[in-house]
């Protein structure tokens, strides 16, 4: 039965950014615009803490018909680059959303300056030629006023002609800077006197070689805010100290219209066994300790995608853990259970055996084969089936036979019976061994009267296993992929190197591998459940019917009960 949802309701499941928004568009502001923006600097690969960002972003412009724009933060040319920008692009599609526009910072690089220019002319600022750890030693702490510069009442004529000519390339990087001349005893460390332009003779991915000065990122953001008429500019919670100097520098831009931006800001998304730093990342890929941004055991949203997370899971995870005031750690174990969730509801049931031993059913006719029926996914009827090849000769999982097996155990066992998935009920007579010790092969005969569907058989047992057929069974590579740390909190960490932090079992390579023969039209990143075993994808690097397996994740949470047994 279905209960309609009242207003009230709907109001009471508002987060508080969404709530802020309805008091706004109450109030008439802005004209009753919405304009939101996702701003990333183009310096790395989007990781799923991006992702709450672009929820939020997107989610606020679509649930109050608004405009989101995607703008790239391209204020330093040193860490910058195009394929960082095509990346993010590709994320946000993905991850299902779609700007109204791309914005670039560069794109205000003339209105900067001229701002900039004004700052100078009218004692707003400064040009400053101590080192950057001068500077930092001036700066004073939270309790202590900070000391003045030297320079900080340079006649701004002089500071206007430095600037003009730092822009010409007339100095070398680091000799001269530009500081808002704000207040040098304000409790606010932002407030003292910051640093908003710099020396950088890099070229530009846009720009090339026009500018040899370029703005900081708190000079340069609320200003682009400004200029694009953003409504809601909102960011994580490390960026609430930095809200008074945005305001700063928009009350000296802003003109007589009464509009103006205003900056909220919401939690960051922290996962258990997981970084969060587009520094550390990097440091993993240069270290090539992972095999590139989109390894499948890296938080970033082609790594997930990779991996053969979906972008209904990355939504639903999102949505789930919500937006605070307050910054916590959300247990990846949440985020494998919305991965799970969806893929139970989507993906395709098909057989895959990935540490196989032979299984010969005897009193089978041999040369001969049968099309089972198999359900591709129980969670949806509509879905159908497919057929998969049964024959005398079957591989199972090495694990679903034991040659002493204890009291409770219900697979393969000598005079033990069990089912076949989708097939018959068969029992074991007997097994061989090679020269080694290992079980080569396990023999078994089989009812003919207990094929699964047949209705004249009370015949019960309490284990199912599941196989492929030896003749059609296609081989496979299958990658087990596990977290990529041990630690929980691996950020916290600060006297181990990364090296040291990470799982020697974060990924296992299986080359033995057989699926059944329906797979050989899988698609890459294709989603499937190997039953009994786990949600895999089919990887991009398979090629030429060579076919490669990530593992997304397991059917069941094991993590939780390695904690306990801790």
């Amino acid at each position: 039965m279905n209960v309609p949802v009242s207003v009230e309701d709907n109001k009471k499941n508002l987060n508080f950014i969404e709530q802020m928004v309805e008091r706004d568009l109450a109030a008439g502001a802005n004209d009753g615009r919405i304009q939101t923006r996702f701003p990333p600097e183009p310096n790395g690969y989007l990781h799923i803490g991006h992702a709450k960002a672009i929820c939020l972003d997107f989610g606020i412009a679509r649930r109050y018909n608004g405009i989101c724009n995607l703008r790239f933060d391209d204020t330093n040319p040193l860490k910058e680059d195009v394929e960082y920008v095509d990346s993010i692009m590709e994320d946000i599609q993905w991850l299902g959303f779609q700007w109204r526009n791309v914005y670039y910072a560069s794109d205000y690089f003339q209105q900067l300056f001229d701002f900039a220019v004004d700052l100078i002319k009218n004692g707003h600022a400064y040009i400053d030629e101590q080192s950057s750890e001068e500077i930092a030693a001036q700066k004073g702490t939270p309790t202590q006023p900070g000391t003045e510069s030297p320079f900080r009442n340079r006649p701004a004529e002089e500071s206007l002609d430095l600037f003009l000519r730092m822009n010409h390339g007339e100095f070398e990087e680091g000799k001269y800077t530009l500081r808002a001349r704000i207040d040098m005893a304000s409790p606010n460390m932002h407030f003292r006197d910051p640093i908003i332009y710099r020396i950088i003779f890099t070229p530009h991915h846009r720009t090339g070689s026009q500018w040899k000065v370029y703005p900081m990122y708190d000079f340069a953001h609320g200003q682009s805010d400004y200029f694009e008429r953003v409504t809601h500019s909102l960011c994580t919670l490390e960026f609430e100290v930095h809200r008074p100097l945005y305001d700063y520098f928009i009350d000296l831009l802003m003109g007589d219209d009464g509009y103006r931006p205003h900056q909220t800001e919401f939690n960051r998304l922290n996962l258990t066994y997981t970084i969060m730093s587009k520094r550390k990342l990097l440091e993993l890929v240069n270290e090539k300790l992972v095999s590139g941004w989109d390894d499948p055991r890296m938080p970033t949203l082609c790594g997930l995608r990779r991996r053969g997370y979906s972008p209904s899971s990355i939504r639903s995870f999102i949505d789930r853990i919500g937006y605070t005031k307050y910054d916590g750690t959300v247990d990846m174990a949440l985020l494998e259970h919305s991965v799970r969730e969806d893929l139970n509801a989507t993906a395709r049931r098909v057989a895959a055996v990935l540490n196989p031993v032979k299984l010969v059913i005897t009193n089978y006719p041999e040369g001969q084969t049968e099309m089972m029926d198999s359900v591709n996914n129980p969670e949806n009827p509509e879905e159908g089936k497919h057929q998969i090849a049964f024959s005398r000769e079957l591989y199972i999982e090495r694990d679903d036979f034991m040659e002493d097996a204890p009291k409770d155990y219900y697979r393969l066992t000598v005079g033990a019976e069990v089912r076949l998935r989708c097939a018959y009920i068969i029992k074991c007579t007997g097994f061989k061994k090679n020269d080694t010790g290992e079980v080569e092969e396990v023999y078994a005969e089989y009812d003919p009267q207990t094929k699964s569907g047949m209705t004249d058989s009370n015949r019960k047992v309490k284990g199912t296993i599941h196989w492929v057929s030896v003749p059609h069974a296609l081989p496979a590579e299958v990658r087990l992929y596990d977290r990529l740390f041990t630690d929980e909190n691996p950020m916290e960490q600060k006297d181990k190197s990364l090296r040291e932090l990470l799982n020697p079992d974060s990924l296992n390579v299986l080359t033995n591998c057989f699926v059944e023969a329906d797979l050989a039209d899988a698609k890459p990143l294709d989603h499937f459940q190997f039953q009994r075993i786990g949600y895999f994808n089919l990887d991009p690097d398979s090629r030429d019917g060579r076919l490669i397996f990530n593992r997304t994740v397991s059917l069941k949470d094991t993590w939780s009960r390695k904690s306990v047994k801790k």
